[in-house]
């Protein structure tokens, strides 16, 4: 068994690229060795800032031996097709091939192809390069006068088996024996023979932690280790970890210092340029939890000062960056939010749906009406709303757009603002993805849910909704955060109702997109009923993936939804006691009598022997066996009984009388001969049927419940 080390080195990788590259160069390997016959016991890869390395242990010194049996045509078959098989097989005549005998196809012509194996060396040697001419990043180049597209030059190749170079050339790149080490502490080069050599002398004299494991714990380390000497608490970050592991080879955590007079900045301006800019972590004072002014850096060099000098250089960067901050921060405040509201009428929120001034117009008479409905100030959701999108004209907005709404609420408790109004213009574009919290405070509520919906509508009545995976607009994203939004804060709203009130925000005689239309217009003669349920049916998606990551089945979201119900609280709560009863032993096997009932009912319809008024006779059932009587009986109990839970939301209580329904229901089909000879006494037995389908429809439709 053999061993074999590949490094592919280069100029540096980005760091956002290093982690999927080591996947993906894995796989890659995995995958030809595979088909090229050769086993292994153990695969593994690493990635850094310049290098990607893959390592296999136990690998086969040669391939299998390939014997194929390729069955041909029988024998006497017209020339044209042996002539294809010859040609398949490699053969060139029939008198190579065999002959072989089957009972019942008769004889028919093999041909046995043998394939020799193949030296480990010699497939390494093709496998490689194929996978690096091949090998795709998201962004790449070539460089010289060479061919090869690599994601920075690559400047050595080194792939040796059992301490032996395996020979080829890439570009003009030979492959060899030799790596680099880090460029100030250890470049070297070194000569390897293996893994154990390799990472040895690297993580020796090379000062090169090889695995992005072993790099992300020292940095933990050296966080933990300056924290608890200075009295400070790390602002946990983890994708600055990721980033950070993937820039030092040799990481050395040194703890910095800065003017504590800009702790007058907002700390999120601080943490933002501290982050983008310089890649430094930020801290807390460990006592009393607010930003202290330190930050944390991880270098790639160790300095022999113990990082002195080095914090006092990244210092002086941070303070300028800061300087700029601060300038912008002071002309901000100088300027009222309304002021800088009104230039949004000069940027566009889209051509068929006006500018950005035209949006918050209608944004705020859409939260104006919302706000009675979750419990918000009406006069404070309009002001949060006409005054939410303001901060995108601001020069700190301008330098860092993540801080968009977080700028607006600082700018806002500066001007003497209400604090809910505040909060609301921070929180209205949240949730942003799946981790984001989602707005608390009516005023918050309101707003955000117009801000979302508005979009919505607009896109959906100019027919840019999403398609597959394309979602330039993020529409997706706003209606989850409308479904969340409404969940879990417990809303109670009726979609379809505040989509049309959604749509009268959009003002007569506004920015038209056409010649003749006013936006109105547009969005009203979109807004058909097809319109309006193919919006609702995708919310019904957005609840779906919502329900389902909480362990919800969408075919009950598909059942609810099909009763015309459109309040996402109501939905969830019946859905939630649904799931609950379908999971008990009464659930199941009453879906499976109705199941049972609604097959034969469509059955009969197909027949067209159905007749169009299906009414239970008394008299008939009263005639009829024990086991009709008594389901006749239940059924009039149990549909009395569920009308008052049905009303106060009870659906525990409604599925608790529902389980009453499954032992008659059961014994009904087990004594009962539906398809009676007697047409009156047959007719009065698929009314009863009905029945069945038609109480269980008072809770859900049961046909788009799957089992």
């Amino acid at each position: 068994m053999a061993e074999l080390l590949l490094e592919l080195f280069s100029e540096e990788i980005p760091a956002r690229m290093q982690a999927k590259a080591e996947a993906d160069l894995r796989d890659a390997m995995e995958k030809a060795l595979k088909e090229a016959g050769l086993k292994w016991k153990l695969l593994a890869a690493c990635s850094g800032p310049r290098r990607l390395t893959v390592s296999i242990n136990g690998l086969s010194e040669r391939s299998a031996d390939v014997k194929e049996e390729r069955k041909g045509p029988k024998v006497g078959a017209p020339d044209k097709a042996v002539e294809g098989f010859l040609r398949g097989a490699g053969l060139s005549d029939i008198s190579q091939a065999e002959v072989h005998s089957d009972p019942k196809k008769g004889e028919f012509y093999v041909a046995v192809i043998e394939t020799p194996g193949r030296d480990a060396k010699d497939i390494i040697a093709e496998t490689v390069p194929a996978i690096i001419r091949g090998f795709h990043w998201p962004k790449s180049m070539r460089w010289g006068t060479g061919d090869l597209r690599w994601v920075r030059p690559l400047q050595r190749i080194t792939c040796v088996l059992d301490g032996e170079v395996v020979p080829f050339d890439v570009d003009g790149i030979t492959s060899g024996n030799e790596v680099e080490g880090h460029r100030v502490h250890g470049r070297g080069p070194y000569k390897v023979t293996g893994w154990e050599d390799y990472s040895k002398q690297l993580e020796g004299a090379g000062h090169v932690k090889l695995t992005r494991a072993d790099r992300r714990e020292v940095i933990l380390k050296g966080i933990e280790a300056v924290c608890k000497k200075a009295g400070l608490e790390w602002i946990e970050d983890q994708g600055l970890l990721e980033e950070v592991t993937g820039l030092a080879e040799w990481p050395v955590v040194v703890l910095g210092d800065m003017d504590p007079d800009f702790l007058s900045l907002p700390p999120e301006v601080i943490q933002l340029s501290m982050r983008t800019h310089q890649k430094y972590f930020a801290v807390n004072d460990a006592k009393t939890g607010k930003l202290a002014p330190y930050f944390i850096v991880v270098a790639n060099i160790e300095a022999t000062d113990g990082g002195k000098k080095l914090a006092e250089g990244n210092s002086r960067v941070l303070s300028a960056r800061l300087d700029d901050a601060r300038f912008f921060w002071d002309l901000d405040k100088a300027k009222p939010l309304e002021e800088m509201a009104k230039k949004l009428s000069t940027i566009a929120f889209k051509a068929e749906l006006g500018s950005l001034g035209d949006k918050v117009e209608r944004v705020a008479a859409l939260a104006r009406e919302l706000a009675p409905k979750v419990g918000a100030d009406p006069d404070l959701a309009e002001r949060a709303a006409r005054l939410a999108k303001a901060d995108l004209v601001s020069e700190m907005v301008g330098e860092f757009p993540e801080l968009q709404g977080v700028m607006g609420r600082y700018y806002a408790m500066e001007a003497g603002e209400p604090a809910a109004v505040a909060d609301a213009i921070r929180d209205h574009y949240k949730p942003q993805g799946p981790s984001d919290i989602v707005p608390t405070d009516p005023v918050g509520i309101a707003v955000a849910l117009a801000d979302k919906l508005d979009t919505l509508v607009g896109f959906w009545a100019i027919d840019e909704k999403p398609t597959g995976s394309k979602d330039p607009f993020a529409l997706r994203r706003a209606a989850l955060g409308v479904v969340r939004i409404v969940l879990e804060n417990g809303t109670r709203l009726n979609l379809a109702d505040i989509l049309f009130s959604a749509r009268m925000a959009f003002p007569k005689g506004s920015k038209s997109p056409g010649p003749s239309k006013s936006v109105r217009e547009a969005v009203e003669g979109a807004f058909r009923t097809e319109e309006t349920n193919d919006l609702l049916s995708f919310f019904a998606d957005r609840l779906k993936q919502y329900l389902r990551d909480q362990g919800q089945r969408h075919d009950l979201i598909d059942a609810v939804f099909a009763l015309g119900e459109d309040d996402l609280v109501l939905i969830t709560r019946r859905v939630e006691a649904l799931g609950a009863f379908l999971g008990t032993e009464d659930g199941a096997n009453l879906l499976a009598g109705y199941k049972r009932a609604a097959n034969i009912l469509k059955a009969e319809e197909k027949k067209g022997a159905l007749p169009d008024n299906l009414v239970v006779d008394g008299a008939l059932i009263d005639a009829g066996a024990d086991q009709e009587i008594h389901l006749h009986q239940t059924l009039g109990q149990v549909r009395h009984d569920i009308e008052e839970p049905l009303k106060n939301e009870d659906f525990e209580a409604v599925m608790t009388e529902l389980a009453k329904l499954r032992g008659p229901v059961d014994a009904f089909f087990e004594h009962v001969m539906v398809n009676d000879q007697d047409d009156a006494v047959r007719a009065n037995r698929l009314a009863l049927l009905a029945d069945i389908r038609d109480t269980l429809h008072r809770v859900a439709d049961f046909s788009q419940i799957e089992g």
